[in-house]
């Protein structure tokens, strides 16, 4: 008889079957008293408050909720379900299954990427980074290469490290990570969408410090990366659309009531919530739909505006909880690879995190990334949550000498 993956993962001792359902699931060694309960959390009660900012962004725009004002509302605490229910498959199979799998997931996230580029793809705010689906969805797949490309990066670099061959990984394993790492950065440079690359870059440069390799990858990468942007500017790469985001960027007065606009109207939403805000529903900027895209890349202004800056406040202090406890699971794994699984996540969600809040102060680029767990947005959704699954499993599977 084939052994399930739930016990071929996790090694759960037999328990007697007077024990019945509750006793399993409570028992010292068993996989619920071994997940992170703190992150858990944590990432929940950004989602449901993603959900009731969502609301409050969206329950007066009829020309995007179809005349239901809970709309919006609904459908983030769908996505959320599914997230969750998504994480929890990943606990269930494992990253150590997952790692054998890692060559067809990425495969597949590299063809998902490439369909975007031929009649499939859909333009949506100058970029042509969705995948149309039948019913009138849409998928991102930029958001599922954030995932395997971290897997992908460690499955290489840990492979003879935690085989015990090697202390780190050598110049061509490092080589080799990378090239396989160019693959989905190529294509997604080609819709363009330049703030997954940008995400991107933080992950492969958190996966290779994690890694042990060479401190001159981390400079030639860094460097890399310069002599990039600059080529990408000189060589007419970007779109207009694009170009104009760096010039308001660079210089926030100029064209206020067009590219400047977003960036303008964040700022004075933010600003005016003061140390309480305004209270919830009652923004006069929210209210008022003055901030575009307010419940995807602008959510954080509802929560500046609305709940001021101890509400604001706690959604980056939630954040930090998640970004805390996912550097003790990275640093508390007996294995290279799950430390280079975890660190790329870290550089995802801290990067990611710092981009989209950094952009609605005018500290940051507008660049169309989401806000983690909180932000409306199925795939981005299902990704960041598959990742926390990720990371639980990395917990659960630590060997015992590695516990705390």
């Amino acid at each position: 008889m084939t052994t399930p993956p739930f016990s071929r993962t996790f090694s759960v001792r037999r328990y007697g079957p007077d024990l019945g359902v509750w006793g399993r699931l409570t028992a010292r060694d068993s996989v619920v008293r071994k997940l992170d309960w703190i992150l858990l959390l944590s990432c929940l009660v950004l989602s449901l408050m993603g959900s009731v900012l969502i609301f409050s962004a969206t329950r007066n725009r009829t020309e995007l909720n179809k005349g239901d004002e809970y709309f919006f509302f609904v459908h983030h605490l769908l996505n959320t379900a599914i997230g969750m229910a998504l994480a929890a498959g990943t606990i269930w199979l494992g990253h150590r299954t997952l790692r054998g799998a890692v060559p067809i997931l990425f495969g597949l996230s590299v063809v998902l990427a490439m369909l975007v580029l031929t009649p499939l793809g859909a333009t949506i705010n100058g970029s042509r980074s969705w995948l149309a689906i039948p019913g009138g969805f849409s998928l991102q797949p930029a958001e599922f290469t954030k995932i395997t490309i971290t897997l992908g990066m460690a499955m290489i670099l840990a492979a003879r490290v935690d085989a015990g061959d090697r202390p780190h990984p050598d110049h061509r394993t490092v080589f080799q990570a990378l090239g396989l790492a160019a693959i989905p950065v190529a294509v997604i440079l080609l819709m363009p969408d330049l703030g997954s690359v940008m995400v991107l870059g933080a992950i492969i440069l958190g996966v290779l410090l994690s890694s042990g390799c060479s401190n001159r990858w981390i400079l030639g990468l860094l460097g890399t990366g310069v002599v990039g942007c600059l080529a990408i500017w000189q060589l007419g790469l970007l779109d207009a659309y694009q170009i104009a985001r760096f010039a308001a960027f660079a210089n926030p007065s100029l064209d206020p009531a067009g590219v400047g606009y977003n960036t303008n109207q964040a700022r004075i939403a933010i600003g005016g919530g003061g140390l309480t805000g305004s209270g919830l529903f009652h923004g006069s900027q929210t209210t008022g739909q003055f901030v575009p895209e307010q419940q995807t890349d602008f959510i954080f202004t509802v929560a500046g505006e609305e709940l001021g800056f101890l509400g604001a406040g706690l959604i980056i202090l939630l954040l930090g909880v998640v970004l805390w406890r996912a550097c003790r699971i990275a640093r508390e794994t007996g294995e290279l690879y799950g430390t280079i699984v975890a660190a790329g996540i870290i550089a995802w969600f801290a990067f990611q995190a710092f981009e989209n809040i950094g952009m609605t102060l005018g500290i940051m680029p507008v660049t169309g990334l989401p806000l983690p767990f909180v932000s409306y947005g199925g795939t981005s959704m299902f990704a960041v949550w598959i990742a926390i699954g990720l990371l639980q499993s990395i917990r659960v599977q630590r060997p015992v000498s590695a516990s705390r």
